[in-house]
C-alpha cells in the first residue's frame, strides 16, 4: 500500500501539501492536479479514520428521516448523500418511522462523537433532548433560536395552490392535511392557503386531521364522500403532500368523479418515483436538491464551528400536471 510520502515524492511536493489536498484545503490548481494524479497512479487511499482520530472526528453525518418509502424523502436522502460524499463525508441513514426512541439513539451517537453532525426531518417530541452543542440542521421544523433550519417557502406554496385553483375556475376549494401535533413549517401550507382564500373572499373548507393513520384514512373518506361524492360541494382540493393528493385521487375516481372535469386536485412536493420519471399531478414543487445542498453546507459549517444562517427559506414553483385544467 502506498504512503503519503510516496505520493508527495511522485507529485514533487511536500507531505503537508498532499495533506492539504486530501483535506480540501486550497492550493494552487496545478499543485492540486499533480497531487490528485499521483494519488491515482499510486492507488493511494487516505486513512480517513486515522485522520478523524487526530481531530476527534469520524467524517460521518447522520440523516434522520421518517421513511425512504416516501419518494420525497428518498430523493432528499439521495442528494444529501451525494453532497456529503463530494465533501468527503459519509452518511448514516436512519429510517425513524416517527419513533422518537430511534431518533434519540442518533442524537446520543452525536453526543458521544460517533457522528460529527445530524441532518434531521423529525416531528417527534424531542426538543428537550437536543443539545446546542450538537452540529444539527433541521429540515422543515423550527426547534429554537439556536438550531438552524432549512425549509421551502411553505406559506407561499399554500397561497400559490389556492391561487391556481382559483385561476382554473374552482368555486369552492378545500385544504386536506394530516399533520403532526408538533409545530412544523409544513403547517404554513395551510396558513398560506387560508390567507389567499380569505383575502380573495374565496369559499373554502378545511380537513386537517392529526390522528393516527387509520383514523385519518377513515375520516378522510367520510369527508370526501359527503363533500365531493354526494353533494359535490367541493370542486377544488389542495392536499398538503403529493402522497395525500394521490389518496384523494384514488378515492374520488373509484367513486365516479372525473379529474379534472368534476374536481381539480393539487399536491405539494413534486415527487417522482425515479430520476427519469415525470411529475404526473399538478403540484407545488419543492427544490429538493437545493434543500439537500443547503443542509449539507450548513451542518459541515457547524462541524467546523462556523456560523450559519438560522433560517434558510427556499422558493417553490407550481407544476401544471393533469389534475387541474390548464
Amino acid at each position: 500500500m502506498s504512503t503519503i510520502k510516496e505520493v508527495a515524492k511522485r507529485a514533487g511536493v511536500s507531505v503537508g501539501t498532499v495533506s492539504k489536498v486530501i483535506n480540501n484545503i486550497a492550493v494552487k490548481p496545478k499543485t492540486k492536479q499533480a497531487v490528485e494524479l499521483a494519488i491515482k497512479e499510486l492507488n493511494y487511499e487516505p486513512n480517513i479514520y486515522a485522520r478523524g482520530l487526530k481531530v476527534n472526528r469520524t467524517h460521518t453525518v447522520a440523516l434522520i428521516i421518517p421513511t425512504v418509502w416516501n419518494p420525497f424523502y428518498g430523493e432528499l436522502a439521495f442528494h444529501i448523500e451525494r453532497y456529503l460524499r463530494e465533501k468527503q463525508y459519509k452518511m448514516i441513514l436512519c429510517n425513524s418511522e416517527g419513533d422518537y426512541v430511534t431518533e434519540l439513539a442518533y442524537f446520543t451517537m452525536a453526543k458521544q462523537n460517533q457522528v460529527d453532525g445530524i441532518i434531521t426531518v423529525t416531528y417527534s417530541d424531542i426538543e428537550s433532548y437536543i443539545s446546542n452543542s450538537i452540529p444539527l440542521i433541521s429540515i422543515d421544523r423550527f426547534f429554537n433560536d439556536n438550531i438552524p433550519y432549512v425549509s421551502s417557502d411553505n406559506f407561499s406554496g399554500g397561497a400559490l395552490a389556492a391561487k391556481h385553483l382559483d385561476d382554473v375556475g374552482c368555486q369552492s376549494v378545500c385544504f386536506i392535511g394530516h399533520g403532526s401535533k408538533k409545530d412544523n413549517a409544513t403547517r404554513n401550507r395551510r396558513k398560506g392557503f387560508v390567507d389567499y382564500c380569505e383575502r380573495h373572499q374565496k369559499s373554502y373548507l378545511i380537513f386537517d386531521d392529526q390522528g393516527h393513520h387509520e383514523t385519518f384514512q377513515r375520516n378522510l373518506e367520510l369527508f370526501l364522500k359527503k363533500e365531493v361524492i354526494e353533494t359535490s360541494t367541493i370542486d377544488g382540493i389542495f392536499a398538503v403532500t403529493d402522497d395525500y393528493a394521490f389518496q384523494v385521487i384514488d378515492y374520488v375516481t373509484k367513486n365516479g368523479k372525473r379529474i379534472p372535469e368534476d374536481v381539480q386536485i393539487i399536491g405539494f412536493d413534486g415527487i417522482k418515483s425515479s430520476a427519469t420519471d415525470e411529475i404526473k399531478i399538478t403540484t407545488i414543487c419543492q427544490p429538493i436538491e437545493e434543500i439537500a445542498k443547503m443542509s449539507v453546507n450548513g451542518v459541515i459549517a457547524l462541524i467546523n464551528k462556523r456560523e450559519v444562517s438560522h433560517e434558510v427559506l427556499l422558493p417553490v414553483q407550481l407544476f401544471q400536471g393533469k389534475t387541474t385544467k390548464g
